[in-house]
């Protein structure tokens, strides 16, 4: 069984995209336009991965990730943004005990494949790590 993976962008072009890419090498994956939509469907999907953008509407990325980590710690999370600005967003969840790692866009797509890999390789493993060794 291949990996299930939501990808979360609000700019649909790079959310389709990054799905394509990541189906293409054997991954389930399903999309989400907003940090709102996101958090649904990780509840309602339960995939092994979460992708998302961090700046957004309605949601931004780092609050849907940490109220994902929250309700459902077995999901890894990966994080990526274009927008400097991003770093205030991380800062605070690191002071409410929360670690993503923050990929950068844009990013090559065999180095995204890389790192999809590296975040699913644990759970496959049967350990528990929720987030990308950095």
């Amino acid at each position: 069984m291949s990996s299930r993976i939501l990808v979360v962008d609000d700019e649909r072009v790079i959310a389709d995209t990054l799905s394509l890419i990541l189906r293409g090498v054997g991954y389930e994956t399903f999309t989400a336009y907003d940090g709102m939509l996101g958090l649904e469907a990780a509840r309602r999907l339960e995939p092994d991965l979460v992708l998302s953008d961090v700046v957004m509407p309605k949601l931004d990325g780092v609050s849907m990730a940490m109220e994902i980590r929250d309700a459902l710690p077995e999901i890894k999370l990966m994080l990526f943004s274009g927008q400097a600005g991003t770093s205030d967003l991380l800062h605070d969840a690191e002071a409410n005990g929360f670690h993503f790692e923050l990929l950068q866009k844009p990013m090559h797509p065999d180095e995204l494949i890389r790192r999809v890999k590296m975040a699913l390789l644990p759970s496959k493993l049967g350990h528990e790590a929720n987030s990308l060794p950095c």
